[in-house]
């Protein structure tokens, strides 16, 4: 179509200029495309390369234009104004400057289609420039000049989108198919234009004819050359310049990574073609053992087939993978590599892969040895765990941790417990100088060891043998101290039981040979003194030998006492409701203590417990114990009695509001011959521990002065099938 339309147009006397202005307009296209696709992927001389490209794209669009003012002649001479010709090519340059910013921000559709539009009215409006140099009118057919423009706004898009976005073809090839395209819409355009708007010569619709080539034009020609050869050397020395400088930075980049990283390539399947001297250094192999086989040969069997099954389906899929892979050297020693694989993609599949390796050998063996010092603290402590009681405080006593051991035998929850002191399972048995001796010691960074009573959080005691370590920071104060208890509840309980025993044991024998010799001469005390009084008449007298009676019959009861510890009745255990007991005990004790001003309630008791137990004896425990509430509130008071199961035992609650003991008295509590009222000896209390242990029962007492004492009894409860609400 081109050529056809020179036929029609070009004389044949100046054919080179127009094979100058197509050469022109081919090498300007292709610089301001070399220029653009520079701009595109460089981040330095932005606006360099875009100026270049805009004047480049201008000068193709307007080249022709100059041809045709210089060429074209109305009357022998050429007519022009040089104001107008620098004014078009300023426009060619702007308007095509608009286009291309366009591209440079996305190259998408849109942005191709405004960029061809601005080409489309730049060489419009250049054409429209030389008429108006020349001095012509202007005369056109609308419609022929809107397909003119049409043909040649779809033959740029067309170039547009094959150089951006033929992806699968490599931009150096598309280049010079888009340049030509592009040169092509420039010099069909102008000749379209030169057929729809014709240059009238002396007001004639005919066209003019060419004139012959002179110095001048040849100069401007020249001219012209020089400035698009200057852009194309700017170009290329910029793209040389990046290139080298690229081929630096990636030369700097390669002596880092062997300098550091153990590097290989391979091809798609998986042959190394390349490794460097780190690899080599590592897995004691020569370039050339390498170089044609895969990573099988240092292949240490460690791994799963499952494991790099799963390696060569991420990098096949163009995924990164990452990993440690434990290899094999040439001589059969193992070693440990972070590895990273990165695929090369060609036309949607992997072409090679580069593998970038750290050495973590030694990191592997620290883990590994870390592990193990791990596993052994992790036993250590399970075994801690499974026999002592554990316990982490701050600087202040307040706790941090406790295992599993403190929660159960204390009856505390963990959260129950961290954030509290030990004050919470104070038992109240020791001293403030106790205490205080044992912050005194750990304070002097010395390890503190001894015997706790604590008490748990259902009211038992326990005894713990405590240690506890403290440990100190930099600045030479303590920041925590650990506490390693032990249970020692049932050595102290076999400790007690012995120690009474002993004391039964010297009082019983004590009462086996003094009781028979105390008796006798009471025996006859008591027969004269009954004698005297069938013959008295006087009342004081009379009122004397009472007393002097009781007083016999009291050291009476004191010698049975003495009797009972020497010999021990049997037991003559039988299944009886435990709250019948109760409620008999406190039939016979409720006239003796509305004298004394005592209320007596049974609470909380609604079914049937039975028990194994010789029933006189248990009255005997349960009088011993009311009395002695009942003694310890001389003016009056409130004595509640309770039994409530607990698992597999029954625990009988006797609580009095009396004044109570100290902590020292009650220590000594059981012991004979100890007392805390006037008229006692003690034995009564002994006498009832002995008979709540022969029951295989406990005896816990809780006592503070002012507010009162509890009595805990605890005896074992006889399993039965059935449990029935007792009868009202």
């Amino acid at each position: 179509m081109i050529i056809a339309i020179m036929e029609h147009s070009i004389v044949a006397l100046n054919p080179i200029l127009f094979m100058i202005a197509a050469l022109l307009i081919i090498m300007a296209c292709y610089t301001a495309l070399d220029l653009l696709t520079t701009f595109l992927s460089v981040e330095k001389y932005k606006r360099l390369l875009y100026i270049g490209s805009s004047c480049s794209m201008g000068v193709a669009l307007w080249t022709l234009n100059l041809v045709i003012i210089f060429t074209l002649d109305n009357s022998g001479v050429a007519s022009y104004n040089f104001s107008t010709i620098l004014f078009s090519l300023l426009l060619a340059i702007s308007l095509a400057a608009v286009g291309l910013l366009a591209i440079s921000y996305k190259t998408e559709l849109l942005q191709i289609t405004f960029c061809s539009f601005m080409f489309t009215m730049a060489l419009l409006s250049n054409y429209m420039m030389s008429i108006l140099t020349i001095n012509h009118s202007v005369q056109y057919n609308p419609y022929l000049l809107v397909s003119t423009l049409l043909i040649i706004f779809s033959i740029f898009a067309t170039a547009l989108v094959i150089f951006f976005y033929f992806k699968r073809v490599s931009q150096s090839s598309l280049k010079p198919l888009s340049t030509l395209m592009m040169s092509g819409a420039i010099i069909e355009g102008y000749y379209l234009l030169l057929r729809v708007i014709p240059i009238p010569v002396d007001g004639k619709d005919e066209r003019g004819d060419f004139v012959q080539l002179t110095p001048f034009m040849l100069y401007l020609v020249c001219l012209v050359s020089l400035f698009i050869l200057a852009s194309l050397i700017g170009s290329s020395t910029i793209v040389g310049r990046r290139l080298a400088k690229s081929d630096n930075t990636v030369n700097d980049i390669r002596h880092a990574l062997d300098q550091s990283a153990i590097v290989a390539i391979t091809d798609a399947k998986g042959t190394i073609t390349y490794v460097n001297e780190k690899f080599m250094e590592i897995s004691q192999y020569e370039e050339q053992e390498l170089i044609g086989t895969n990573h099988s040969i240092i292949n240490s069997g460690y791994h799963s087939r499952e494991f790099f099954t799963d390696l060569w389906v991420t990098i096949g899929q163009g995924q990164t993978w990452n990993g440690e892979i434990c290899n094999r050297t040439k001589t059969g020693d193992t070693y440990w590599v972070d590895t990273t694989i990165v695929p090369f993609m060609k036309k949607g599949k992997p072409y090679q892969y580069i593998s970038i390796c750290s050495n973590i050998s030694p990191r592997k063996k620290a883990e590994n040895d870390l592990m193990g010092s791990i596993q052994e603290l992790e036993d250590m402590q399970y075994a801690i765990d499974q026999s002592s009681i554990v316990a982490i405080t701050d600087a202040k006593g307040v706790i941090i941790d406790v295992n599993e051991k403190f929660s159960e035998i204390s009856g505390y929850e963990r959260n129950e417990l961290i954030g509290q002191t030990h004050r919470l399972v104070n038992s109240g048995l020791h001293s403030k100088e106790f205490f205080e001796e044992m912050w005194r010691t750990i304070h002097d960074r010395k390890v503190w060891k001894g015997e706790i009573r604590n008490k748990a959080k259902d009211g038992s005691f326990y005894w713990v043998d405590t240690t506890i370590v403290p440990f100190f920071g930099v600045n030479g104060k303590p920041f925590q101290f650990l506490s390693i208890r032990y249970d020692i509840t049932e050595r102290k309980q076999t400790e007690e039981m012995l120690h009474r025993q002993d004391k039964l044991a010297a009082v019983g024998q004590l009462a086996a040979g003094v009781a028979h010799e105390i008796r006798n001469p009471l025996t006859s005390m008591k027969g004269y003194t009954e004698y005297l009084q069938l013959d008295e008449t006087d009342e004081t007298r009379l009122e004397y030998l009472e007393i002097i009676l009781d007083e016999i019959h009291r050291v009476n009861e004191i010698v049975e006492e003495f009797l009972q510890l020497a010999k021990p009745q049997s037991l003559n255990l039988e299944t009886k409701n435990i709250v019948k007991i109760i409620e008999n005990v406190l039939s016979l004790t409720e006239f003796d203590a509305r004298k004394k001003h005592v209320s007596l309630k049974l609470v909380g008791i609604h079914e049937e417990i039975l028990v194994n137990c010789d029933e006189n004896r248990i009255k005997q425990v349960f009088l011993n114990f009311i009395k002695n509430g009942m003694e310890a509130m001389p003016g009056g008071g409130a004595i509640k009695v309770m039994a409530e199961r607990k698992e597999e035992n029954v625990q009988i609650s006797i609580i009095d509001t009396g004044k109570g003991m100290p902590p020292e008295q009650l220590r000594k509590l059981g012991e004979p011959f100890f007392t805390t009222k006037k008229s006692g000896n003690g034995l009564g209390l002994m006498i009832s521990f002995k008979i709540i242990e022969n029951h295989l029962g406990k005896v816990f007492v809780e006592s503070e002065v002012n507010k009162g004492t509890v009595f805990k009894i605890v005896l074992p409860i006889k399993p039965v099938k059935y449990a029935w609400p007792r009868k009202s």
